[in-house]
């Protein structure tokens, strides 16, 4: 009397993996499958490109601004002027030398005006056209400063992105 053979419907277990070959996913029954998408297609890999070409982009435009900002700057021939806290006899050609020429600028015209700023002044008062074109002046300065924020800030967006897109393609 040896063993009774299996019903026909009954679930034979699966025999474990030979010790030479490793376990896959595929021979774990309910494992979540894991795999990298197939090299040369996908809506991953066409958005990771993308964002790619657009961190490119940014990374241009970024380094682009910033050099005509500052062409345009020296092109003026302004310097820091000597009773400047930091940077005094620098060319203003970047952000923080037209940051602190601007603040050169007001402590001056404030000066010149006995504090009063150019909305203060009576409108018959001869000091309100010095104070007006220091505030004119500040107010380009300023401009500056922000553009070249917008430059930085525009060409680290592009690093972060390219790395980004970077991620998404490995």
């Amino acid at each position: 009397v040896g063993p009774e053979p299996a019903e026909p419907d009954a679930v034979q277990p699966e025999a474990p993996p030979e010790a030479s070959e490793p376990a896959t996913a595929d021979d774990v029954p309910g494992s979540p499958q894991h795999s990298k998408p197939a090299a040369g297609g996908g809506a991953l890999r066409i958005l990771a490109i993308l964002v790619v070409i657009s961190g490119v982009v940014l990374m241009v435009a970024g380094a682009f601004t910033w050099y005509v900002v500052r062409d345009q700057l020296s092109a003026e021939n302004i310097t820091v002027s000597d009773d400047a806290d930091r940077f005094a006899g620098d060319e203003v050609d970047g952000p923080f030398t037209a940051y602190e020429e601007a603040r050169v600028i007001n402590k001056h015209a404030l000066e010149a005006s006995d504090g009063l700023t150019y909305a203060e002044l009576d409108q018959e008062d001869p000091r309100r056209d010095t104070v007006m074109t220091a505030s004119f002046l500040r107010s380009s300065l300023y401009t500056s400063v922000v553009s070249f924020g917008v430059a930085f800030f525009a060409f680290g967006m592009g690093i972060l992105m390219i790395l980004i897109g970077w991620a998404l393609l490995s």
